[in-house]
């Protein structure tokens, strides 16, 4: 971890940051201007904004964190930004039709708690939190209406969400063309270096270099980082589809969806979410094509993610009770093996349970899980709710002596 040194602008060690801050990135807009400015040797200013429009995060919300986490240990100046202004607008990205607003007062509840959660990645004593509704209730309605003659509705129906709402005559509300200029102000409020976003906010990160240009700012570097697949290895990772890995998940649940995805996947995770150096990272790949299991390369990935989240202790101990259930035959011999499909990819818990002949009906096992009478890893199931999505692999059980090891597809 960098102590606030300043970054290394030698020739080697501007080659070195770039190589880091690259890594699993899709488009770096542009190299020159980052190596300009790494060469100056001041810290940078790194932005990434988050709307608070869910009560917790999930592994692909800590792309751009773990991205952030990489700065600072280069010696740059990162700023979270929680957007409770934008938050209350709704970021109509990728939407196909208009996202209803979130209130004031859901909005401070998700922010604090993502404060909360932040910190499992980001160092606290070297992260700048600000809120965009600091500038823009100062604003005013005279400022919004300034900043919204500033681009035309031409430009912002080159955005493609947008247009193809606009050419299949869904609706667009007014309030949503404001949201890019909005999070483009943003840049200009802090003034920032670089901006890292998902692929899908490309136009909205493009539209704070612009901003800046108009108020006389240097045009702020932009990072795009992939959207990560959740563990059906097909989706982008999202509680409403149910492939996610949240951060608040306990760690033997986590340490087993991990597990779970594919060989081919893992390296995606590895390169998108593991603080380990690249160095260490291709040592992993070499040692995979010398013939090493791909699955003891997941579960030290795995590990550091469990450990990330809880503490060593809570990863050991997760990596122990996996072992002790998939590697060691701990378990009943007789153990049934189910392949499960899953319409859609995706199926409640409930319905998995009694496919696998666990219970005799589906609201005899929603009884046994409200009793606390339902396993799915070993650890004990208390969310009725619970979705399983194509590509998991569990072990269930119910009760003392009913098991079943099982495959969604």
């Amino acid at each position: 971890m960098n102590d606030g040194s300043l970054p290394d602008a030698s020739p080697a060690g501007v080659e070195a940051q770039i190589e880091r801050i690259a890594r699993g990135s899709v488009d770096l807009i542009s190299r020159a201007d980052l190596i300009e400015r790494l060469r100056s040797g001041r810290p940078l200013r790194i932005k990434a904004g988050f709307d608070p429009t869910a009560p917790d995060l999930h592994l692909g919300h800590t792309v751009l964190l773990t991205k952030m986490r990489q700065f600072q240990e280069l010696g740059h100046h990162v700023i979270f930004l929680i957007g409770d202004f934008t938050g209350m607008i709704g970021d109509p990205t990728g939407k196909s039709a208009t996202r209803p607003p979130l209130s004031r007062e859901q909005i401070a509840q998700n922010a604090q708690t993502y404060r909360e959660q932040v910190f499992k990645v980001l160092d606290a004593q070297l992260t700048e939190v600000a809120f965009n509704s600091t500038w823009f209730e100062q604003m005013g309605a005279a400022g919004m209406i300034r900043l919204a003659a500033s681009h035309t509705v031409a430009r912002m129906l080159e955005r493609d969400d947008f247009s193809k709402r606009y050419r299949s005559e869904q609706p667009i509300a007014i309030h949503e063309f404001l949201y890019p200029l909005v999070q483009g102000y943003d840049s200009v409020a802090l003034r920032a270096d670089v901006e890292l976003g998902g692929t899908d906010q490309t136009f909205n990160l493009l539209m704070g270099r612009e901003l800046q240009r108009q108020h006389g700012q240097a045009p702020q570097i932009v990072l795009t980082m992939p959207l990560l697949e959740g563990l059906d290895g097909v989706n982008k990772m999202s509680k409403s589809l149910g492939n996610f890995i949240g951060i608040t998940d306990a760690p033997g649940e986590m340490f087993g969806k991990l597990m779970s995805i594919s060989d081919e996947l893992m390296w995606r995770y590895i390169d998108l979410l593991s603080l380990r150096s690249a160095r260490a990272i291709e040592q992993w790949r070499s040692e995979v094509a010398g013939g090493r299991n791909p699955r003891d390369v997941k579960a030290e990935f795995a590990r550091e993610i469990v450990a990330r989240f809880h503490d060593d202790a809570a990863a050991v101990a997760a990596a122990e009770a996996f072992d002790a259930r998939f590697r060691r035959d701990e378990l009943p011999q007789d153990l049934p093996q189910f392949d499960i499909t899953a319409p859609g990819g995706t199926m409640s818990i409930a319905q998995l349970i009694r496919q696998c002949a666990l219970t005799a009906s589906t609201s005899e096992a929603l009884r046994m899980i409200d009793q606390g009478g339902v396993k799915v890893n070993g650890d004990r199931l208390t969310d009725r709710a619970r979705v399983v999505a194509a590509g998991e692999e569990l072990l269930l059980q119910v009760g003392k002596r009913r098991f079943a090891r099982v495959r969604v597809s």
